[in-house]
Parts: structure tokens; sequence; C-alpha cells
């Protein structure tokens, strides 16, 4: 059983930047970060392979945010400059052994930390 744990997430000002870890406890080859806001679907956001090799990124945070992985620590990164309103959300992270941006395709979810972006 793999669980997860996010950390970072708080109230920054538009423009602004904010760093989330994701400490794993199990084995996770691909992890990825999703986010959900009110009265909305969780999406996708991003995800990297298991040696940090290959990632992908929504269009909607392209250039904007980074993932990456340190395997020695078992952690999962996202970094994320830019902040804009609309990516108020929870952020929560995610765990698979397939490669998918579809939230069913994950087998393991953290908790979920609060992203709140002023303007």
């Amino acid at each position: 059983q793999v669980r997860l744990v996010e950390s970072g997430g708080g109230l920054v000002q538009a423009g602004g930047s904010l760093g989330l870890s994701c400490a794993a406890f199990g084995r996770t080859d691909v992890m990825a970060w999703f986010r959900q806001a009110p009265g909305k679907e969780r999406l996708f956001v991003a995800r990297i392979n298991w040696n940090g090799v290959y990632t992908e990124y929504a269009d909607s945070v392209k250039g904007r945010f980074t993932i990456s992985r340190d395997n020695d620590k078992n952690t999962v990164y996202l970094q994320m400059n830019s902040l804009k309103p609309e990516d108020t959300a929870v952020y929560y992270c995610a765990a698979t052994l397939g490669w998918s941006t579809e939230v069913g395709q994950f087998d393991f979810w953290g908790q979920g930390t609060q992203v709140t972006v002023s303007s």
C-alpha cells in the first residue's frame, strides 16, 4: 500500500511562486499532480516517470510549472511560477505503474493541499 503526503500549499499573490512536495511511502513508478477547484472535475496537471527522464504538462500550466522528483528522498515536487487566480485549487499527488493522465488510472492519492492565488 502506497501512502502519499502533500505539503507546501498556501496563499500567494498572482505572479508569485509556490513549491509543492509529495512524500511517498512505498513504490511509486509514475507520479503526477492533479488539481480540483470547487464544483469542478479533477484535472491533470503534470506527470513524471520513475527516473525523471520523461515529463508531461497540461497546456494550462506548460511553461509555468515544473515537475521533478528526488528518488533518494522518494519525493516528487511541483514548482509553480507565474501563478494566476485560475490556478486556485486543491492540488493532489498521485501514483501509478502506468503512464496516464486520467484520474481513474491512478491507484494512490494524497490528501490534497490547498493553493490559493489572490489577485
